[in-house]
């Protein structure tokens, strides 16, 4: 029996010497050491033996399975090794490489429209303040010279939530809400930027939703000659240093004496084109002196103190600006369009 041990050992070493894949030796393990082996076939014949024989028979048996494991474990660190480098190899990643940019986002332009109205008017002096969208009928309507039964009503076609709640059609409310905060001080300078809703059928001009800045001006001695100027100065910071503007007479319930703004077309200089349908002018806002009646309403005596406001409609300013001729475009999500202006 020593004799087969010693020729099993020998031709198992052998054989592992030349196997070249981790599967190779796993096969090889089960031939030689399994429960079904070669070693386990031959030890089952000890039984056999005389009890002087069996130690001995035992420990070669022993050094022969030791003998085998070495070589296998010897065998399975080296395949791993080698898997390893391959895979290393494979995975390699080259790091003087530039990296790869994620794409990188611009301000819509919307926002940047809005953001520079707002520099604008910080810059005069003004300060932003906000209002909630969801309006009472009282702020969005009354206080401003509109009771129930006014006919300018009518100008403007609402989303009512309930009797007395709608969304707010203008930015207006804005006006009336700060004016009670200031308790009859002055003066008051005000932007107030937002989201006013109207029900519009959306087209290239219109939109339910838009987005609108309003600024008020309240004090002592404050003239229609004061109104022009901050407009004309908004309007060449806005659109060029050549820019001019005109007041032509309008109506609105909240201001008296009211006025339309134009400004000089950009595009062709004021000599007349398609884009100003040869006018020489562009309508972008109105204004006015604040009515007496919503200077009461909002906690001011009209024999003190006067004031203006106006309107625009950051849409509108936007479509001049950049000489766009659809306002859907804003909303589109296309990022064709809104990419254009990640270099502006």
């Amino acid at each position: 029996m020593k004799e087969r041990l010693e020729a099993l050992r020998t031709e198992a070493l052998q054989e592992l010497q030349g196997v070249e894949s981790q599967a190779a030796l796993n096969d090889l393990r089960v031939k030689y050491l399994g429960k079904k082996g070669a070693l386990t076939e031959i030890l089952r014949g000890m039984g056999g033996l005389s009890a002087e024989e069996r130690p001995v028979i035992g420990g070669v048996a022993n050094e022969v399975r030791g003998a085998i494991e070495a070589v296998i474990e010897e065998k399975t660190q080296a395949f791993i090794k080698q898997e390893t480098e391959q895979r290393l190899r494979a995975e390699t990643i080259d790091v003087t490489l530039p990296g790869k940019g994620l794409p990188q986002g611009a301000v819509h332009p919307l926002n940047k429209v809005a953001q520079e109205i707002e520099d604008i008017f910080i810059g005069m002096g003004y300060s932003i303040a906000e209002g909630p969208e969801v309006e009472t009928d009282y702020y969005n309507f009354e206080a401003l010279n509109l009771p129930h039964n006014h006919p300018a009503r009518d100008m403007q076609d609402s989303f009512y939530v309930t009797e007395d709640i709608l969304m707010r059609t203008q930015t207006s409310p804005v006006q009336i809400r700060s004016m009670e905060a200031a308790k009859g001080a002055t003066p008051i300078r005000i932007i107030c930027p937002g989201k006013v809703y109207r029900r519009d059928d959306d087209d290239a001009t219109h939109s339910f939703q838009f987005n609108q800045v309003e600024g008020l001006v309240i004090g002592r001695n404050i003239r229609m000659s004061d109104l022009k100027g901050t407009l004309l100065q908004f309007a060449r910071e806005m659109f060029g240093a050549g820019t001019q503007i005109r007041l032509r007479p309008s109506f609105f319930p909240f201001t008296e004496p009211s006025a339309e703004v134009d400004v000089s077309c950009a595009q062709c200089g004021g000599h007349g084109c398609r884009m100003c349908k040869g006018t020489g002018w562009i309508e972008i806002l109105g204004c006015g002196m604040v009515h007496p009646r919503v200077l009461e309403m909002g906690g001011y005596d009209p024999e003190e103190v006067t004031g203006f406001a106006f309107g625009m409609g950051i849409e509108r300013i936007a479509l001049l600006k950049y000489g766009i001729d659809d306002i859907r475009h804003f909303y589109s999500n296309d990022l064709r369009f809104l990419s254009q202006f990640a270099r502006k």
